[in-house]
């Protein structure tokens, strides 16, 4: 048996044949045995008796002693470096992630770097950042509309700047998000410093200037596709004065928000939740949701959209919307009652049974796992549960009042329950004076003298008309009686468009205007039409009041019509 592994262990490790082991000398390989290794040690004895392989074990100690202390070294230059440098790093989405890049773009130093990303973002800013020279005088680009360019920085590059002495590196990235291949943005700075309260400095700078940017304006937020929320736009404040209610019922609304705002110690010494809800109801176009958004101006609140009948919204995913918002913020739920059309119901069996009617949207039933499963009591646990979030106002909208469920519209989730009707006789006035009042006059209060004495008593100013009317363009579609633009109104603005509204309104003092107004009113029958409605008729007479007191008899006669 020897003889025959003997002189393979020897060509193995020695490369020699076995016809080598056989020569003129050597008569039988049992003569070779006594020279072959028998154990372990033997053999690798044996194997250190070859000079190259010596010489081979000598080069894998000496590389891996030198890799080692390679490593060692860098990793103490590392944590040498890393001693002189702050790093931070922003996550696309968050807040301070729009603070941070609005903040870099805006540094002087950022117009000399030599790698850029042209972008048109604005970040909810008029002019966030360092504008491409000639746009901030493009008269053409503000007639035409279009966003001005400005620089970024690139993705996948290190910028470096200088700040108050101070070396900062920025890096961009992109980086898989593991939702439907979509990839989040990532933005990395490094401050050389050894104190964080230079960072500390620079946050709060680059808040205190986004804030400061944008105090004329309420951001809004709306949940993504995997429940977290997002900014999406900037909207101007509208001012109180600009909306019409009937007398008490703007300062009930700013007033019983104000005081909520600023009673947080009373309502946790006596242990009630620090949440308050309102339930606006009423007719189509009648201003519900414009009344929030003045307030939200008025409070400095930003709003959080909430949409109950969103594709993939269950119980699970509105808890987490809920619990996800700020302390201080309005949450809308517009159109509460569309969600009850759906799948809110108290038996969930029962509205299984009813959804065999055929439903107004087959996209629901043609993919029945992307729709809205929502249940009513994981609305009422979200809205007052064990996880909702206290600080929060929360305003909800409908057009169907009866048909809410008594739990939702009960007080401690529906404190406060005010009715939005159609146009009354003194909203209609209201309307016609802020059109065509001049705008440093401002649209005047309850108090002005009107000529005709009889429109204020069908001006209608008891407390039970709760109706209000937003002056800009209206945020709700008018589902009542759409408003008719005369096509000789439409002819004679294109051909005047190019004149400003100064140049082509007349002249008219106080008194005449709210003479005309007050005709304009005992014109439009009370409650029968919506103050949108009335606002896109106005809309076809900007600049000409004696027109439209003229012609809202007949527009009046064709809108009511069968």
């Amino acid at each position: 048996m020897s003889s025959v592994l003997l002189p393979t262990i020897k060509k193995a490790f020695c490369g020699v044949t076995s016809a080598d082991l056989v020569s003129p000398n050597t008569t039988s390989p049992e003569m070779i045995q006594p020279l072959m290794p028998a154990d372990f040690s033997s053999v690798w004895t044996f194997l250190l008796s070859f000079s190259a392989l010596h010489d081979w074990l000598k080069l894998i100690v000496i590389g891996g002693i030198l890799e080692t202390c390679r490593r060692a070294f860098y990793w103490g230059y590392n944590i040498f470096i890393n001693s002189f440098f702050i790093s931070a790093t922003f996550q696309d989405g968050d807040d301070s992630y729009d603070w941070i890049m609005v903040w870099l773009t805006k540094q002087p130093s950022w117009s000399q770097a030599r790698e850029l990303q042209i972008s048109t973002k604005s970040f909810g800013l008029d002019n966030p950042a360092i504008l491409v020279p000639g746009e901030e005088d493009d008269a053409s680009s503000l007639v035409k509309g279009s966003r001005k360019l400005a620089y970024m920085p690139s993705v996948s590059t290190t910028h470096s700047i200088w700040y108050k002495r101070r070396w900062i590196t920025i890096n961009r990235s992109k980086e898989p998000s593991g939702y439907y291949g979509q990839h989040e943005e990532l933005l990395t700075i490094r401050i050389m410093t050894r104190h964080q309260s230079f960072l500390n400095d620079l946050l709060l700078e680059a808040k205190q200037e986004y804030m400061t940017a944008q105090g004329h304006k309420i951001s809004i937020y709306v949940s993504n596709s995997s429940s977290e929320w997002r900014h999406v736009a900037s909207r101007p404040k509208r001012p109180l004065h600009s909306i019409v209610l009937d007398p008490g019922i703007k300062d009930l609304l700013i007033d019983d928000a104000r005081d909520f705002l600023a009673s947080k110690s009373w309502y946790a010494t006596r242990g009630i939740p620090f949440r308050r809800g309102y339930l606006l109801y009423g007719a189509p176009g009648s201003g519900k949701t414009s009344i929030i958004h003045s307030l939200a101006g008025e409070l400095g609140l930003d709003v959080y959209i909430i949409s109950l009948s969103r594709i993939g919204m269950d119980d699970t995913v509105l808890n987490e919307l809920i619990c996800e918002l700020p302390e201080k913020c309005i949450a809308l739920m517009e159109d509460i009652d569309a969600a009850f059309t759906q799948t809110l119901n108290r038996d969930e069996h029962a509205s299984e049974e009813e959804s065999e009617e055929p439903p107004e949207s087959p996209k629901f039933h043609e993919s029945p796992q992307f729709s809205s499963r929502l249940s009513l009591s994981g609305l009422l646990n979200a809205l007052d549960g064990v996880g909702a979030q206290e600080g929060r106002i929360l305003f909800a909208t409908t057009n169907k009042y009866e048909s809410l469920d008594p739990a939702l519209c009960r007080p401690g989730r529906m404190d406060i329950h005010i009715e939005f009707k159609l146009a009354s006789k003194f909203q209609a006035r209201e309307l016609f004076r802020c059109f065509y009042l001049p705008v440093d006059e401002g649209v005047g209060g309850e108090d002005d003298d009107i000529p005709v004495k009889e429109s204020v008593e069908s001006g209608s100013g008891s407390s039970e008309s709760k109706t209000l009317i937003d002056f800009d363009i209206p945020s709700e579609p008018p589902k009542v009686s759409p408003p008719s633009t005369p096509h000789r109104a439409v002819s004679e603005r294109i051909a005047a468009h190019s004149v400003s509204h100064a140049e082509r309104a007349p002249n008219l003092s106080r008194p005449k205007i709210l003479h005309l107004a007050t005709r304009f009113a005992d014109a439009i029958p009370d409650r029968r039409m919506s103050m949108a409605s009335l606002q896109g008729y106005l809309m076809g007479y900007k600049t000409r009041p004696f027109d439209a007191v003229k012609d809202i008899t007949a527009w009046m006669e064709k809108e009511c019509s069968p």
